[in-house]
């Protein structure tokens, strides 16, 4: 299909013509969103200043087919694509700008540091390497990072440990944003994108069509340096864009101007080719001045709507003249209607507006992040895999987390097989790390021995806890008080569990009360339990249930228990106080997060202090004995 032209706002000059490709084929600026898809992509392959392509409300089925003609523009007629690099949620910075190779030796093997799959393409001959970013919007703060680093660059620096790279970035990024989402986006990530392009509604054709509009512009020049832009084509840039353009929008608009030139085939941009470029990436054109005499009669005090110089001619209703009634004759002229209000869809099907600008996010209305290009002050990296407590190593698999320990010890039992003069390490000796899963749930349980009789069990109100611990996979943090056989009467006992079929668990729901009941340092160890989870697993950790058995005695104050001294004087209301000070702490942190329990024993001498230490805890409180508890911990009459 022959692509269509677009005429300059002024109309005196022709159709921009590039050069033949044949005896009788030539080529024009094309209209179709296809052929102006093409283009755009071609003029990033000629030119390195318009290395970042953006494609506004691009469907996600469309992004590996854009990505596969890209990438055969960027090879030309008869070169191989080069490897694409896809960049998501989970990209680091180690993933990023090195990579880690393994090499034989003389002896063993040697490690050695290489650019990574940005910058690998940089010093290399040929096609120049695609990135592809299927949604901006989800890149992580590390792929955000370098694509502000790279694009538009004329060098990039890279220091690591054992690389220091210097050159020019060759590499064309490739990215699909939502128009509605561009506004959470920062503006200096989005101002690196020199070509914009909305894309909503894209259908590509088949593919002897598309491989037909490829090789159409194939033949183009793969230089840009032998074109200038003349002083109209800068002025033309400021009206296209308006007041107070950015600078960074006047040197895209620019260059693509430029670009545009040199795939026609001409040696300077003027504001032909600036408006060309203005309608590649749908910028709309400013509208020629009008005639100050107006053949046809319009309603007074009523403009017509405004058309964009660059959409086609469309049909308009008439209606009789306010003055003529419903009968008109040869003489009476005929009167445009109003503009109708915008069509409204019905039902809950989805309507893509097309945009008429390819800056949406200086209309957006969203709120963007605070410094969304500032990578979190703590965070989790790397996968799953190398997270978590270490419980053993075996042999490595890929290069991460290795276990150095481990690796020098099963060297050392070869050396004298190898009889190698210096210490060498095989590849049969590499091992790793195996680290225990980060639990996503956590149950703390805090017990005071002091408040149970011989006569109660206690795993009865325990039961639904416990097994919400089991079917959760939830990992298990008992904190024992008045245990008759705990080390120190005046502290908490705490042991940490992975689940609740650890043995410490159900030894910890079988010991005999002692004396003392140091009740408030039991809650301050739940309190440092908690802090220390969610610092160490952050958002991973999804809930966590504080569960505690007590009749709220504390009769150990904290000062007490941090000190290990006791007198008769402090013995008394503070140890109470001080469990309500630190059930308080708790009651402060994420309640979306953190819920607490306080199951009560029944006793009756001081019966509402569990209620107090529920209260202060910002929980609930859970009877202990039910009303047909015949005391042996068995429901009576049958009752379940």
């Amino acid at each position: 299909m022959a692509p269509h032209s677009v005429p300059s706002s002024g109309g005196a000059d022709s159709p921009p013509r590039p050069p033949r490709t044949g005896p009788s084929a030539e080529r024009t600026v094309p209209d179709d969103l296809v052929d102006r898809l093409v283009l755009a992509l071609t003029c990033a392959a000629v030119d390195g200043a318009l290395s970042g392509v953006l494609l506004f409300d691009l469907e996600p089925r469309l992004v590996d087919p854009v990505a596969r003609l890209f990438a055969r523009i960027l090879a030309g007629p008869a070169g191989s694509a080069a490897p694409w690099v896809m960049l998501g949620t989970t990209s680091r910075d180690e993933d990023l700008w090195t990579r880690a190779r393994i090499s034989r030796a003389d002896g063993g093997i040697t490690f050695r540091t290489e650019p990574g799959p940005l910058i690998e393409g940089d010093r290399r001959p040929g096609p120049p390497p695609l990135v592809v970013v299927p949604d901006l919007v989800r890149l992580s703060v590390s792929g955000m990072r370098a694509a502000v680093q790279l694009l538009g660059a004329d060098v990039a620096v890279v220091e690591h440990t054992g690389l220091s790279h210097t050159a020019r970035p060759r590499a064309r990024w490739l990215v699909g944003c939502s128009s509605a989402e561009a506004g959470r986006l920062s503006p200096h990530l989005l101002d690196r994108f020199a070509l914009r392009l909305p894309v909503a509604g894209l259908r590509l054709p088949p593919d002897e069509r598309l491989r037909a509009t490829v090789d159409t512009w194939s033949a183009a020049p793969r230089r840009t340096g032998s074109v200038t832009v003349t002083d109209e084509a800068v002025a033309r840039v400021g009206e296209l864009l308006g007041h107070d353009p950015s600078v960074r929008r006047e040197l895209a608009l620019a260059r693509l101007a430029r670009a545009v030139a040199a795939v026609q085939g001409e040696r300077a941009a003027g504001p032909r080719h600036c408006d060309t470029a203005a309608h590649l990436i749908g910028l709309p054109l400013p509208d020629p001045p009008r005639p100050t005499t107006e053949p046809e009669a319009r309603s007074p005090g009523v403009a017509p709507p405004p058309l964009r110089s660059d959409s086609p001619p469309r049909d308009r209703l008439t209606a009789p003249a306010a003055t003529g009634g419903d009968e008109q004759g040869p003489g009476h002229p005929r009167q445009r209607l109003l503009a109708t209000e915008p069509a409204e869809p019905i039902g809950d099907a989805p309507s893509r507006v097309p945009l008429d600008t390819p800056f949406p996010e200086d209309e957006a209305e969203v709120l963007r992040d605070f410094a969304p290009l500032r990578s979190p002050w703590q965070r989790t990296a790397g996968p799953a895999s190398t997270r978590g407590a270490v419980v053993g190593t075996r042999r490595a698999g890929d290069l991460r987390d290795f276990a150095y320990v481990r690796t020098v010890q099963e060297a050392a039992l070869h050396q004298r097989v190898r009889g190698t003069e210096r210490f060498t390490v095989s590849a049969v000796d590499l091992h790793s790390h195996v680290r225990s899963g980060t639990p996503e749930r956590m149950l703390v349980l805090l017990l005071d021995h002091t408040c149970r009789d011989d006569d109660w069990d206690w795993q009865l109100p325990l039961a639904p806890f416990l097994q919400w611990a089991y079917t959760e996979r939830a990992a298990v943090q008992t904190i024992e008080v008045g245990d008759a056989h705990g080390v120190d009467e005046l502290r908490a006992r705490s042991s940490p569990a992975r689940n609740v079929l650890d043995r410490r668990v159900s030894d910890a729901l079988r010991r005999q009360a002692g004396r003392a009941t140091p009740l408030a340092h039991g809650l301050e160890e739940a309190v440092r339990v908690l802090q220390r989870a969610f610092r160490q697993h952050g958002s991973g950790l999804a809930e966590a249930w504080v569960v505690v058995v007590t009749d709220g005695r504390g009769n150990v104050p904290l000062h007490v228990s941090h000190t290990g001294r006791l007198q008769d004087q402090e013995v008394g209301a503070t140890g109470v106080t001080d469990a309500l000070d630190m059930a308080r702490r708790i009651a402060a942190m994420d309640r979306t997060r953190v819920h607490t329990v306080v199951v009560d024993p029944g006793s009756n001498a001081y019966g509402h202090l569990p209620g107090r230490l529920a209260d202060a805890l910002g929980g609930i409180v859970v009877e202990g004995r039910g009303p047909e508890d015949d005391g042996t911990g068995r429901a009576a009459d049958g009752a379940p």
